[in-house]
């Protein structure tokens, strides 16, 4: 990254700086705009004059910067967060990508980007893009008009109840019927199933999506392409994420430790950073392209524990 040529050129239509996290707000209403347009890059530890003056990262920084803009923006948008270091100064990098289903709105609002500005989205506006057929409905939130209730596992759709119960506070009874919950969670449309109740709470959801594995496996060094174990792990989206933590639990280092009468286990890497990564790859895979052959490649920070970029093929 030539980031001498980025401060020269200053803020453009793809290129936005921002002096400090402080300034929350413009971020996300920038990650609106870029994904309304054609993508861009946000620095934060940059100002206005173009000068570089760093930003303090903590160990939750990334993560909590990743989590602020997923969570308020609709549809989801996900960026790659990163950190560089320029002239012994930290500088977050926000890759923004163009957005699939226009218009991408933030806390309510949509965002275009008009040269170095971000505009408020009109009303006629709004219309260009429901007319030209770029606000569409999620791969997720579309109907399988050829399943039922029957493919529906009831076990596990209670088991998530009776967790969303106790970890969420989510208002809905464990022993709802299974039809009164997929509704009240917004999984059917018409009294037809989503594809997203398949992934969740599908018995067999391999029978409606081939694709819908998830491939683990443990390579011997980083020269050549071996693998001392591989594992294929099917079945709903929920299972599959505790076969494949189990499987990457399995294969790296721990120790132990007695102190006093506690027995605390210590990992090579963070598990909870491990979970994220796998939940993330897992949930924001493109399930609706046919292909067994994709692979979501997933970096984790360890200095922060936390997933700050992954990338699929």
């Amino acid at each position: 990254m030539d980031f001498s040529k980025i401060l020269e050129d200053k803020e453009t239509e793809k290129i936005e700086f921002k002096s400090s996290l402080s300034e929350k707000r413009q971020i996300g209403e920038t990650v609106s705009a870029f994904s309304n347009n054609s993508g861009g890059e946000i620095f934060v530890g940059i100002n206005d004059d173009a000068e570089i003056i760093g930003v303090t990262i903590g160990s939750r920084t990334l993560e909590d910067l990743a989590n602020y803009i997923i969570s308020n923006t609709d549809p989801h948008v996900y960026v790659s967060i990163k950190v560089k270091s320029v002239d012994n100064k930290d500088v977050i990098v926000i890759e923004v990508p163009e957005s699939g289903e226009k218009p991408l709105f933030f806390r309510g609002r949509a965002y275009i980007r008009m040269g170095r500005t971000n505009q408020t989205l009109r009303v006629a506006q709004l219309r260009e893009f429901i007319e030209n057929g770029r606000y569409s409905i999620s791969w997720d939130e579309k109907v399988y008009d050829m399943a039922s209730l029957e493919d529906i596992d009831e076990n596990k759709v209670k088991w998530f109840l009776e967790n969303a119960e106790s970890e969420r506070n989510r208002d809905i009874d464990s022993k709802t019927h299974v039809k009164e919950a997929l509704n009240k969670l917004d999984l059917l449309k018409d009294d037809s199933l989503t594809n997203a109740a398949l992934l969740l709470f599908g018995k067999n959801p391999q029978k409606f999506f081939l694709q819908s594995i998830t491939k683990c496996a443990r390579f011997r060094g980083t020269e050549t392409i071996d693998f001392d174990d591989m594992k294929v792990f099917d079945g709903n989206i929920f299972d599959q994420r505790e076969d494949a933590l189990n499987f990457v639990m399995k294969h790296i280092e721990r120790s132990v430790t007695v102190k006093g009468t506690e027995r605390v286990e210590k990992f090579e890497y963070p598990p909870e950073a491990i979970r994220e990564a796998i939940t993330n790859a897992i949930c924001h895979r493109d399930y609706q392209i046919n292909s067994m052959f994709r692979y979501v490649y997933l970096m984790i920070d360890l200095k922060f524990g936390a997933v700050v970029h992954y990338r699929e093929h």
